[in-house]
């Protein structure tokens, strides 16, 4: 079994590169996942029809920028045709402070991969969320600390498991 991770950002600054290259690499540390990180300013509509699991993330500007925004709305014709249904979704994002709305951003991400009929993976509640990240998707707020990136990793590599249980089970079944 195979799993196409699909990391797609907006590139603004060091944290959401940094935020993005960690979900990357948790991803990739699960077998049978194949991971391609891409900015949307290199990603195609083709990218986004081959993955099985997208994760998009955003810089914080009172809720997802207006580049993505823009360039997920174009997307509109994948919803409209069902593309995306079925495919596994989760969500990051950086900000410049914890309460500057990163769970807004997330939030919005995660409503336009709902709206296209995604399934979204979360995080379960850690020790390390009194001080960083979301249960919602992985957050920095500031400089990307430790627990940042180990948070971001740790959505990754849960996408991507999440992922390949669901084409263990094809549709249709019981078990």
């Amino acid at each position: 079994m195979k799993a196409r991770v699909l990391v797609l950002y907006l590139s603004h600054g060091p944290q959401i590169e940094a935020l993005s290259s960690a979900v990357a690499e948790g991803s990739c540390k699960v077998a049978g996942a194949q991971t391609v990180k891409r900015r949307i300013s290199q990603a195609t509509q083709q990218d986004i029809i081959e993955a099985d699991v997208v994760i998009p993330g955003s810089p914080n500007w009172s809720g997802v920028t207006g580049a993505l925004k823009s360039w997920l709305d174009d997307q509109g014709e994948l919803w409209e045709d069902g593309v995306l249904a079925g495919k596994v979704g989760a969500a990051f994002t950086t900000g410049r402070g914890r309460h500057s709305g990163l769970e807004f951003t997330l939030l919005s991400l995660i409503h336009w991969m709902l709206a296209s009929g995604m399934v979204i993976v979360g995080l379960p509640w850690s020790q390390s969320m009194r001080t960083s990240g979301s249960y919602y998707g992985a957050t920095a707020a500031g400089e990307v600390s430790l627990d940042d990136q180990e948070q971001a990793r740790h959505l990754g590599e849960r996408v991507a498991l999440f992922a390949l249980q669901l084409a263990r089970c094809p549709e249709g079944s019981s078990s």
